[in-house]
């Protein structure tokens, strides 16, 4: 198969016609078929647009070339769709499951996520995967009839469990959540409206949450060059980077370092797609997988990275870890960052006067556990600049965080 090419849809895709439907049952779309509709509703979200400005690595005021949330969630959909569109399997679930990953995350990235969690450890902590759930399933307020985006069961199970099941098939909690348990806004929204945490999720969602690696990979290799925290020929020896950049120096010998550089990304997102998409198809046909529940009852991940490709996968986030995640450049300003959550969270909690006025009447009438959640509700929706403009009006000062 030509990587790219348009396949015709697989046995194993999911099928918007069969979709198990949304909690709340609504008219079809005469113009939309169902994960068409729910990719609408998701980018027409608050949550969405406020991902602008919600940092990934660099704050927003770093530079305008370094990848938001926004910018990384739309990198996350064009490869998430590629590999849908080469495998058979229905591009809008995939790009509804890309589009919706990242709408939980706080502000300051998983600087932001750490300190809520640390806030809300008393009641279950903060799991930016449960904070999606509960945004596209209540926070979001635009419908006459509903709470939330309404959207399908296939899209939900995707947001929910794009990593992998969450418990075994009688409920222990398993995997990331084997010690912690299952968050509990994820617990309590499947009671009513059951997401089988037991099992897999589909091969699109799993596409998606593969895209969200490469997407990660390849654009954190970009931004870390971009800010000069390591250079060209520090990469030499990571692995799958090393061997594409010989190759753009035999084939381009004089070659300047910003277009190497550019190469070197666009080869690299197109080896990893390359690798996904003839592993996935070996995977599917080994596991006989003919429709989408086998897919689901397959006991393992069908979407994946060869193994000599997560080796070098796993190289990469290697290299990148002590070089950009906890560069002291970057460590120093996720400390404050911190600061200002913890400092949001406890002010708010305190006064919950200086909450906005809709915020405000609903803490009235809550219990302490109700009002914490809450308080961690309106935190996580800011965007960075949201939340240090919060913290100067209400401490007199901000942290520039640089």
């Amino acid at each position: 198969m030509v990587v790219g090419a348009v396949s015709a849809r697989a046995a194993y895709a999911s099928d918007p016609a069969r979709s198990r439907g949304r909690l709340h049952p609504e008219p079809a779309s005469p113009t939309r078929n169902d994960f068409r509709r729910d990719c609408d509703r998701i980018i027409h979200s608050t949550a969405f647009r406020r991902l602008k400005y919600k940092t990934q690595v660099f704050v927003f005021h770093e530079g305008d070339h370094y990848r938001t949330r926004l910018t990384h969630t739309f990198e996350v959909q064009q490869i998430a769709r590629s590999i849908a569109r080469s495998l058979g399997l229905d591009e809008d679930l995939a790009e509804a499951s890309a589009l919706g990953h990242d709408i939980g995350h706080p502000p300051f990235g998983h600087a932001g996520e750490r300190a809520l969690d640390e806030c809300l450890r008393a009641v279950g902590g903060f799991d930016h995967n449960a904070q999606t759930l509960r945004v596209v399933t209540a926070l979001e307020r635009r419908y006459a009839e509903f709470d939330g985006l309404n959207l399908t069961w296939e899209t939900l199970e995707g947001l929910v469990k794009h990593n992998g099941p969450l418990t075994d098939r009688a409920g222990r909690p398993a995997g990331r959540y084997a010690e912690s348990g299952v968050p509990k806004p994820i617990a309590d929204y499947s009671a009513q409206h059951d997401l089988e945490l037991w099992s897999f999720a589909s091969a699109e969602a799993q596409a998606a949450a593969i895209a969200d690696d490469i997407a990660y990979d390849a654009h954190d290799i970009d931004d870390g060059l971009r800010a000069g925290l390591f250079g060209i020929g520090d990469l030499a020896d990571v692995p799958l980077a090393g061997d594409i950049l010989r190759g753009i120096a035999e084939q381009y010998p004089r070659l300047d370092s910003a277009r190497i550089h550019h190469e070197l990304v666009r080869r690299l997102i197109t080896r990893m797609i390359e690798d996904v998409i003839a592993q996935s198809q070996a995977r599917l046909r080994k596991a006989g997988a003919r429709s989408a529940d086998d897919v689901r009852l397959a006991g393992a991940t069908t979407i994946a990275f060869s193994d000599w490709m997560a080796e070098a996968e796993r190289g990469i986030k290697g290299f990148l870890t002590p070089r950009m995640y906890r560069h002291e450049r970057v460590m120093s300003v996720m400390r404050q960052a911190q600061d200002v959550v913890r400092d949001l969270y406890a002010h708010y909690l305190a006064s919950p006067e200086d909450l906005p006025q809709e915020w405000r009447e609903e803490m009235a009438s809550r219990d302490d556990a109700q009002r914490m959640r809450r308080v961690g509700d309106f935190i996580a929706g800011m965007t960075d600049r949201y939340a240090l403009a919060e913290h100067a009006r209400l401490f007199g000062s901000a942290p520039e965080l640089r």
